[in-house]
């Protein structure tokens, strides 16, 4: 059987031979060889060999342009801030702040711990609480004046040496009573404490003192005790003891000032006498136009200090 091979089959044969270089063979394939270039003739190479770019070979942009073209400018933000780049003076900063914002923090606490007590009050105790720190207001602002009466005294008297003696007895006498060598008598409260169960211990007493000497105490005794600015207490044995001096309950304080100024401030919200109740102990405070506090303490001469008027 003939088989014919098909038309393109010579033109393939032509074009393989004039790749292998023969002139006849080129014409027989109807191309024609381009006369070479003076840089491919120098190189020895012709300008066949030389490398052409197609479209899909184009240089294309970095890999990293693309991405960073399509970011937004809050994913650019993240970027910058993730991961964190800390240094050693950011991290003292830092632990600066932290250690401010925590003080700040203990402070605001402690504030609003402090006025816990206040917030829970009813109106009649804030009324009483304010009535108390004007009476404070004003003794201060009568012992202003007396101050500057005597000055004025001692300015305008004939007889200077005659009222400065006077007024160094006057005073003399009202350090006496602060400082317990003298008896002292004069309006106040009585304030008795029983303590059945032996809960009170020396700080509730020594709250009680305090409170007392804030609110205008002029004079306290405590049972048999007189107390003064040195004056400390101790617990002794289900008992308390007052500058050494053991004492027992009932627990009664003799003190001198302005009744209308003491009782209130024992009765304050979260004061003295609740506080002394939330123990089991009876607290009782009586008003009297005269109480008498004779309990003394000798005078003690200071082995260093000694006075710079001359």
């Amino acid at each position: 059987m003939r088989k014919e091979l098909p038309a393109e089959v010579p033109a393939q044969a032509a074009r393989t031979e004039a790749a292998q270089g023969t002139p006849a063979a080129a014409q027989a394939a109807g191309t024609t060889q381009p006369a070479a270039t003076p840089a491919a003739a120098a190189t020895g190479r012709d300008s066949s060999e030389t490398p052409s770019l197609t479209s899909s070979e184009t240089p294309s942009e970095a890999p990293g342009d693309a991405p960073e073209a399509s970011l937004t400018g809050r994913q650019r933000l993240v970027q910058g801030l993730w991961p964190p780049r800390v240094s050693r003076a950011q991290l003292i900063v830092a632990l600066l702040l932290f250690g401010l914002g925590f003080g700040l923090a203990v402070q605001v606490a402690s504030n609003s711990d402090s006025g816990n007590a206040l917030r829970g009050a009813r109106q009649e105790d804030l009324v009483r609480i304010l009535d108390e720190l004007d009476d404070r207001s004003q003794r201060l602002e009568d012992e202003k004046q007396g101050l500057e009466k005597q000055r004025q005294e001692l300015e305008n008297s004939s007889d200077q040496a005659e009222e400065a003696r006077r007024q160094t007895v006057e005073k003399e006498k009202q350090l006496g009573i602060l400082a317990g060598t003298v008896a002292a008598e004069g309006p106040g409260i009585t304030m008795t404490i029983a303590d059945t169960k032996g809960t009170v211990e020396a700080d509730m007493l020594l709250d009680a003192i305090q409170e007392l000497r804030a609110a205008g105490a002029e004079a306290i005794q405590v049972n048999d005790v007189r107390v003064v600015a040195g004056t400390y207490l101790t617990d002794s044995d289900k008992s308390v003891s007052v500058d050494g001096n053991k004492i027992n309950a009932p627990y009664r304080f003799k003190v001198i000032g302005k009744s209308q100024d003491l009782e209130p401030a024992l009765n304050i919200p979260g004061g003295v006498v609740q506080t002394m109740e939330k123990e089991q102990a009876t607290v009782t405070v009586e008003r009297s136009t005269k109480i008498v506090v004779d309990a003394l303490r000798a005078a003690k001469q200071p082995d260093y200090a000694r006075s710079s008027s001359q």
